[in-house]
């Protein structure tokens, strides 16, 4: 499996993406138009997601709102779900810039359709040895972290996942459904839809701004999502489908959250995920 890391191989995988349809199937003004069209996108809805993901703004629309002597926003500060709200809106927030947005784009600027944009399972299956290579040392390297005092402060992001199966089913399904809406837009919208106008190299533009919203990260989780979103481009344009991609931030993500919540339990260590 160690053969598959070789970068002799990566490069005759990129070459295969390049030598095969859809790839360099648009002329030059039709490439450009694309082009433009995909990145002009991109841009409006990276803008969205980072300026309007933040609870503040949910805060400041409940405000508006009113609601008379007894306010929305009140109302729900009693609930004791504003926090979960606020990720709620977040989960919310990415949808419209990283899905709604992008279908606007296909749908009416590109005359396409979402479900070549990797929706499909299509090869994924075929590709399974791939998703377990690149999955397999972060699960271990979560195991490691997972150790330290810090770990169980940070995970997961939500403060009353604990609380109830309510909060805690809840709270994954929206850090779920963010995953895929990620997954979408950058394995899904920006690789297939700038692939028939500049082949494999769609993924090293889709690896640029991938690497842009790592930045508030710390510096190695920064550094490796270059390589991930390399090896993830790969594998969608190879397996034509998302969901490989999915599987493979989910069960991160709820490695790391299920570890957590063991630890503040304080279960024993066979009670871990891995």
């Amino acid at each position: 499996m160690l053969a598959t890391l070789n970068p002799a191989r990566i490069l005759r995988l990129l070459d295969d993406i390049d030598s095969a349809p859809p790839s360099y199937s648009l002329n030059r003004p039709q490439s450009l138009r694309r082009i433009m069209v995909v990145l002009a996108c991109v841009c409006v809805c990276l803008l969205l997601v980072h300026y309007g993901k933040y609870s503040r703004n949910l805060v400041e629309l409940l405000r508006l709102m009113g609601g008379g002597e007894e306010t929305y926003l009140a109302a729900l500060q009693r609930s004791g779900f504003f926090e979960l709200a606020g990720y709620a809106w977040w989960s919310s927030v990415h949808l419209l810039g990283y899905v709604v947005l992008p279908w606007l784009a296909i749908r009416y600027l590109l005359k396409a359709r979402m479900r070549d944009m990797g929706w499909r399972f299509a090869d994924t299956a075929a590709h399974w040895r791939g998703y377990v290579l690149l999955v397999t040392p972060i699960l271990f390297f979560v195991y490691l972290v997972s150790l330290g005092e810090d770990f169980v402060h940070h995970y997961p992001f939500y403060d009353q996942a604990s609380r109830s199966w309510l909060d805690l089913l809840a709270w994954e399904l929206l850090y779920i459904a963010q995953f895929v809406f990620l997954e979408f837009f950058f394995r899904g919208f920006m690789l297939n839809a700038l692939r028939p106008a500049m082949g494999a190299n769609a993924i090293w533009v889709m690896c640029v701004p991938y690497l842009m919203i790592h930045f508030p990260k710390l510096w190695l989780e920064a550094t490796g999502a270059i390589l991930f979103g390399l090896f993830l481009g790969i594998l969608a344009l190879r397996s034509r489908s998302i969901w490989g991609g999915v599987a493979v931030h989910v069960s991160i993500a709820l490695a790391m959250d299920l570890a957590a919540l063991a630890r503040k339990s304080g279960l024993p260590d066979q009670w871990l995920p891995f």
